[in-house]
């Protein structure tokens, strides 16, 4: 096997590897939402009051499985897009509009992830606290590795129209 061969055999497995992890993370957390927030819907209506902390966990964990959900979603660049006029496009206007509005993204979400790295070390610097006496910043960590991570697909997927682009070939 060819040393180009090996590399994208590596690179399939580590896709691979990435995705089932990323898949499993969100299974995870949908259903420990899922639970958790059964259990409080009915110790409540046993009069039992619920557990104190889990109003506080539940939002933790809907910020945690929007961002895993949209790291997810920029793997197959499957955000919520309003494309109907790139559709008219030509084949290669469509490669050069998804390449600038792929480098566009990415801009954004990278200037989001430094400022919510920002953010996060704030909260450090001030000992903000969650669930009690937890440290605020470990739950807040999500926000700037999320958009990091976003960022770098949609600077991948800008690559990938700018070579589309190049080699005239359709985009994708």
């Amino acid at each position: 096997m060819s040393d180009t061969g090996r590399s994208a055999a590596w690179l399939d497995r580590a896709d691979r590897l990435g995705r089932g992890i990323e898949n499993l993370l969100l299974a995870l957390l949908l259903a420990a939402m899922l639970l958790l927030a059964g259990a409080q819907i009915l110790l409540r209506n046993l009069g039992e009051g619920g557990f104190p902390w889990a109003d506080e966990a539940l939002r933790i964990m809907v910020l945690w499985l929007a961002m895993l959900g949209g790291v997810a979603a920029s793997r197959d660049n499957r955000h919520i897009a309003i494309d109907a006029l790139a559709r008219l496009l030509p084949p290669r206007w469509q490669a050069l509009t998804g390449a600038v509005i792929a480098a566009l993204t990415a801009a954004v979400c990278f200037l989001i992830g430094w400022h919510a790295g920002i953010f996060v070390s704030d909260a450090r610097e001030f000992g903000d606290q969650l669930l009690g006496e937890l440290p605020a910043w470990v739950f807040q960590s999500i926000l700037p590795v999320a958009f990091t991570l976003i960022g770098y697909r949609y600077s991948i997927w800008t690559l990938k129209r700018l070579r589309d682009l190049a080699t005239g070939e359709a985009p994708g």
